[in-house]
C-alpha cells in the first residue's frame, strides 16, 4: 500500500498567514484520521519574511533585543505552541511544515524527528557538507566535535494524537546577522551557518527543495506528490 503525502510549495508567505494554514490543515488531518488509509498528510515548504518564533517552553531572555528594535529592522515576533526555544526565519531559508498522521506513516515521534534530521543530513551531503546530531540538541549541526559547532537546520515540532505540525528550518542563503539578536535555540556557546556559507558559492533554493523532498520521501518511506 502506498503512503501518500501532498506537497505544497508556498513560495514566500508571512508567518502569521502560514501559521493559520498550518492550523487548518492540522485540524483537518486530525478530523479525518483513519478515513483514507493511504493519505498521510501534507508537506508545506515556505520562505518567510524576517520573523522570530519562541517555543512554548522557551525563555524570553533568549531574545536579546526589544520588540521595538525588531520592528525597526522589519522583523516580526511570535510566541507559538511548538517545542524548542527561539529561532529565526527569513529569506534564503527553507522552512518545512510536515503536517502528518504518524500512525499512517508508521513512525513514533522520536523516529519522525530522526527521519527529518536524516533527510537534512542527506540533502546537505549532496553539497559536500557533513552534518550530524548532538545529544540533547535537536536539529542538524556542522563540526559537531569542535569547541563551537554550528547549526544549519533547526527543528521544533508539536504533535497531538500523533498528528504533527511546525517542523524545520534549513539555512540555505540566510542572512546570518539576524541570529546575532537571539541565543539561537537557547544556546550561547554555539554558532549558526548556511549551505552557502559552508561551500562559498550561490545555491539555487529550488534545487535544494527538490533534493530535500527526495530525501524526506526516502527517510519517511512515503510518496510525496506536488499539488
Amino acid at each position: 500500500m502506498e503512503k501518500r503525502v501532498d506537497y505544497r510549495d508556498l513560495g514566500r508567505m508571512p508567518y502569521g498567514e502560514c501559521w493559520q494554514l498550518q492550523q487548518q490543515l492540522f485540524s483537518a488531518t486530525l478530523a479525518s484520521k483513519g478515513a483514507d488509509v493511504e493519505r498521510c498528510g501534507t508537506l508545506l515548504l515556505v520562505e518567510h519574511p524576517a520573523v522570530y518564533t519562541l517555543g512554548k517552553s522557551g525563555k524570553e531572555q533568549n531574545m536579546l533585543v526589544s520588540e521595538e528594535f525588531l520592528k525597526s529592522i522589519g522583523a516580526e515576533f511570535y510566541h507559538i505552541d511548538r517545542g524548542g526555544d527561539i529561532t529565526f526565519h527569513g529569506e534564503g531559508q527553507i522552512v518545512g511544515y510536515p503536517i502528518l498522521d504518524l500512525e499512517q506513516v508508521g513512525l513514533g515521534l522520536k523516529d519522525y524527528i530522526d527521519a527529518i534530521e536524516g533527510a537534512v543530513i542527506d540533502t546537505i551531503a549532496t553539497y559536500g557538507i557533513e552534518g550530524g546530531r548532538i545529544e540533547g540538541a535537536s536539529g542538524v549541526w556542522i563540526d559537531i566535535n569542535s569547541p563551537r559547532p554550528r547549526k544549519i537546520c533547526a527543528i521544533g515540532v508539536r504533535a497531538s494524537r500523533y498528528v504533527t505540525m511546525h517542523g524545520f528550518a534549513l539555512n540555505v542563503a540566510t542572512d546570518l546577522n539576524y541570529f546575532n539578536y537571539i541565543n539561537p535555540c537557547g544556546f550561547t556557546d554555539r554558532g549558526v551557518t548556511s549551505i552557502e556559507k559552508e561551500i562559498g558559492r550561490k545555491v539555487s533554493l529550488e534545487e535544494v527543495k527538490e533534493r530535500l523532498v527526495e530525501a524526506l520521501s526516502r527517510k519517511l518511506d512515503v510518496k510525496i506528490y506536488k499539488s
